[in-house]
């Protein structure tokens, strides 16, 4: 079996994290980590928490840091992650979490941070096309929809539009990404943890691109600490 580890994939809302997450979780055999989804499913359990995140999403804000600091300390302390490893989905995103990370994953830090590197103008364009199923999660878009009137291929959820997919939100985001994320990709860069790595082209060479920068990590002495497999 391939080995698992502990990885972290960063990058603007719309260059392609969801799908090249769920890629590598395949083929490291690890979690799958999205805060994005937890909030989603809260949302559409009506929960408490759930209508305190659509107030934020909703208006294209970030998240507190206590909110989502509660969801993923719960979620690494699942016996799976602790056995194998996980891929985390555009977590963390400031230093400060960052710096909280650090410290529930001491004395193993993560093998991998990689910042996957596409233009504004392009995620600019798929976001205001992608549609989501309200049911599993799954991504499609304007170019490429479902192959029945908007229902979903995998489990026949209704696809529509995301509340924050709206132009004027989806601005919002990505500029309140740069400027939170800029000093994040700093101190993994300081720290020796993190490569940057274009998203742009066909998802099928993306991820041949990730992977192959893993294993050199890897190779070249990436396993850090205690952490097994």
């Amino acid at each position: 079996m391939v080995p698992g580890s502990r990885l972290i994939l960063l990058g603007k809302q719309g260059a392609g994290k969801g799908t090249q997450c769920t890629r590598l979780s395949r083929h490291y055999v690890v979690p799958h980590i999205s805060t994005g989804d937890m909030f989603r499913a809260a949302i559409k359990s009506r929960s408490e928490l759930g209508n305190r995140v659509k107030q934020y999403i909703g208006g294209g804000e970030l998240i507190p840091y206590e909110i989502v600091m509660e969801a993923v300390v719960e979620r690494l302390d699942q016996d799976d992650t602790k056995a194998r490893g996980f891929v985390l989905d555009g977590f963390p995103r400031t230093v400060h979490q960052a710096e909280t990370l650090a410290d529930i994953l001491d004395p193993v830090p993560v093998d991998l941070v990689i910042d996957l590197e596409v233009p504004t103008q392009v995620v600019l364009k798929r976001l205001a096309a992608r549609r989501v199923c309200t049911d599993c999660g799954a991504n499609y878009s304007t170019d490429v929809p479902p192959k029945f009137d908007w229902t979903c291929d995998n489990c026949g959820g209704e696809v529509i539009q995301r509340d924050d997919d709206t132009q004027a939100a989806i601005q919002r985001r990505l500029d309140l990404y740069e400027r939170r994320t800029a000093p994040l990709i700093a101190w993994y860069q300081e720290r020796d943890r993190l490569v940057k790595i274009s998203g742009r082209g066909d998802p099928d060479k993306v991820t041949d691109r990730l992977i192959e920068v893993i294993d050199k990590r890897r190779a070249a002495g990436g396993r850090h600490g205690g952490y097994r497999r």
